[in-house]
This record gives structure tokens, sequence and C-alpha cells, in this order.
């Protein structure tokens, strides 16, 4: 549909019709532009924050009447207001002052797109309506509106579970919530090119240059499942990925033909969940050299286990760069950065924002450990990438492409050096 779009043109933003920071008691962060750092709590309320005037002024509007439902709530209840309870207040609030044109509507700003979206009612569980229903109870004493049914606040809780996005900083990290109507109706099937990335609280849905993979047929689909789900050949020469035989007993290799038995994978994969729980103990303890210890095991018993291609190998790295970086240990977090790029490029398309951010990751620890040449390599792949997905006015990329270049002349000036 939107393949006439150059790489990088922006196909479509909005600003959503609602959203909420993730505020949590470890983390509190501005309504208006989601910084976390000199924050004021509004005085009447005391549930939401502000940076500074210009954000409290841009948003007094709305947050004016949830003020005044919140303040009414005691200091307790108002403690299990969730962001996703604040989230629905806003969007009954938001449709009030469209209606008494406080705010204005227009085309693609205005409740009846929220009306338009789906909400899967009838694919959803007893358990999960009884707790839409718990929670519209709680929403509708809040408000206190006679004219809005429980039903109608569950079905639209119903909605942000299967249309809400979540609002990510330029390095895809989560910090709230948001409701892009316009976004939520194009379907998703349409925009197989495309990338949606956040600029403050913006949408941006980017085109990305396509790469179709053509009809390589159902076994190379079962093959490229295999290798990033599946189990590993028992020969360390051979690259074949396994299928479960028919009889179940175990998983043959397709490419060398040898057998390994349901058994001896069931005892690796005991041995790795033993220990993934024991990491979960020792990070709620704090005990960061003995949680990368312990994922340094689940990665030994997981080559063994799994193709070196797979998802949860790469997951476990992933685990291991966090903490390694946290622990200052640069060299040991680049080199298994290093061991994901080639599982990030098979896993996701070839303009993929987390692709970009993983070797901007790279980049930017071969740089500090002094390996300039490579850290350019690095970050040009990434800037290649970022500035499809993210554009090139973002402070973010602004910030990569000021890296990259002073690497560059940091790489001039050394070779320059060499030549006298």
């Amino acid at each position: 549909m939107f393949s006439f779009h150059v790489s990088g043109e922006v196909i479509i933003s909005q600003e959503p019709y609602v959203c909420v920071p993730n505020n949590s008691s470890s983390i509190s962060r501005c309504d208006g532009c989601f910084a976390s750092s000199n924050l004021k709590k509004c005085s009447a309320c005391q549930v939401v924050w502000y940076c500074g005037s210009n954000c409290q002024k841009l948003d007094w509007k709305l947050h004016r009447l949830e003020c005044q439902v919140l303040s009414r709530l005691d200091k307790e209840k108002r403690k299990s207001v969730t962001p996703s309870i604040r989230l629905m207040l806003k969007l009954y609030l938001r449709r009030k002052l469209q209606n008494d044109n406080v705010i204005p509507s227009t085309t693609t700003d205005n409740y009846s797109l929220v009306e338009a979206l789906v909400a899967h009612m009838s694919d959803i569980d007893e358990k999960q309506l009884l707790l839409y229903a718990q929670i519209a109870n709680l929403v509708n004493l809040i408000l206190q509106w006679p004219e809005i049914s429980i039903n109608e606040i569950a079905e639209n809780f119903s909605k942000l579970a299967c249309n809400a996005h979540t609002i990510c900083n330029s390095e895809l990290r989560p910090l709230g919530t948001g409701l892009y109507p316009v976004i939520s109706i194009i379907n998703h099937s349409c925009l197989p090119n495309a990338v949606l990335v956040f600029e403050g609280r913006l949408a941006v849905v980017r085109a990305v240059q396509h790469v179709p993979k053509g009809a390589e047929g159902q076994f190379d689909d079962i093959q490229e499942s295999a290798i990033l789900e599946g189990y590993r050949c028992k020969d360390d020469g051979c690259s074949g990925f396994l299928l479960r035989d028919s009889d179940d007993k175990g998983f043959t290799c397709q490419q060398c033909g040898l057998v390994r038995s349901k058994e001896e994978i069931k005892k690796i994969a005991s041995e790795v969940n033993i220990l993934s729980k024991k990491t979960l103990a020792l990070t709620s303890c704090g005990n960061h050299q003995e949680v990368v210890s312990t994922y340094k095991m689940i990665e030994k018993l997981q080559k063994k286990l799994y193709h070196p291609f797979s998802v949860n190998l790469m997951q476990t790295r992933e685990k291991l760069i966090k903490i390694l970086m946290e622990l200052e240990d640069w060299k040991e977090a680049l080199a298994y950065c290093q061991l994901t790029i080639p599982v990030y490029q098979r896993v996701y398309p070839q303009f993929h924002p987390l692709l970009g951010l993983q070797y901007y990751t790279c980049g930017k620890l071969e740089w500090f450990l002094g390996d300039t040449e490579n850290a350019i390599k690095s970050m040009t792949e990434a800037v290649e990438i970022l500035r499809i997905t993210h554009g090139t006015n973002s402070p973010f990329m602004k910030e990569l492409i000021l890296k990259l270049e002073e690497a560059q002349a940091e790489a001039s000036y050394k070779l320059s050096s060499k030549d006298e």
C-alpha cells in the first residue's frame, strides 16, 4: 500500500488522544513531556507531576477536570489510581471537553475515532471480563457520571488493551501509554514497509525499505522457526536444525541425521529452568556478580541446547549485557553485544530500530574502549538504520551523528599523527 513512500519519509504522525506516564512508587514523570527530573506534584490532587509551568499550562484544560475528580477521593483511594485508570478517566474527560467545545475537535482528533476502534469483547474470557467490570466500577465511582454505563467503560478498557501503544523514548525504553486512534485504525497489515517510533508524545510512522523474503516455501519457514526457536545438532561441526520425530521420542537433525533424545533435551532444559529461578532470587538480593555467574552458566547450557541463532540464547545475552553495563564491565558487555548482532540481523528486518540501537550500543562501547575503527563501522550501521526509523532531526539522532563525526575526526587525527 505504501510502496511509493521514500525510505525514512513520514507516512503519518499523530498526537495521542489521551496519554499517561507509567508512574510507579519508584519513578515519577511529568504528565506533559514525560521528563523525570525537576518535578513538582500538583498541590490539589497530589497524583499528577509536572516539570514546570509550561507543561502544566498546556495540560490545564484537561487536568482541571481530572484534578477535581481525583481530589474528591481520600488519600488511600488516590494511591490505587493506576496509570490505566487515569487513562480511562482522561478519555471520558477529554470527550466531555470536546463535546462542550472547550477543546476543539478535528477529523483526526475526536471521540468518534475511539468509538470506531475494535474491542474484541467476544474473545475475552470470563475472568478478564470480570476484571474489566471491577475496574470500570471504580472509574464510575470516581467520575460519578450517571449517564455512563459500567458496560461501556469495560468495553473501553478492552479497546485500550487492543489499541493503546507503549510510548517509548528514542532508545525504545517505555515511558508511558497513549491512545492513537488513527494509527490504530490503520490495519497493521497495510504497513509492512513501515515502523512506528515516538518523538516525545508524537507517534510517527515512517516508511522503511522493504526486503521481501520471496516465496521460499513452507519448508524454509519451518527451517527458520526451528533455527530461531528450536534445538541444535549434537555434532558441534554441524549447523543443521532439529525437528521432532514422528514417534515423539526425540529430535532428528535435518542435515546429518543425528538424533537427540527427548530425555537429554528435557534434562538440560530443566537445569536452565532451575538456574533461571535462582537469578530472580539473586537479583532481588542485589547480588550482581552472582547473577552474572548464574547467567553465564545458563548461557553455557543453552549453547549445548539451542541453535547459535536461538532467540532464547540471545535473550540471555541481552540480560548479561544489561548487568555487565551496570557493573561497568565494558569489555565483557561489548563481547556479548557483538554476539547478539548476527541474531538481531536474522530476527529483525533490515531497517528495524532495535537492530540500529544494538549497533549504536556496540559503537559506544567500542569507542569507549579505544577501538575507534570498529566504533565508526558500528555507528555508521546505526545511523543508516536509525536515520530512517527515527528521522534526522530528533535530539537523539543529532547526538548519534555528532558522536560518529567525533569518532571519524579522532580516527583522522590518529592517522595523520602516524604519517608524521
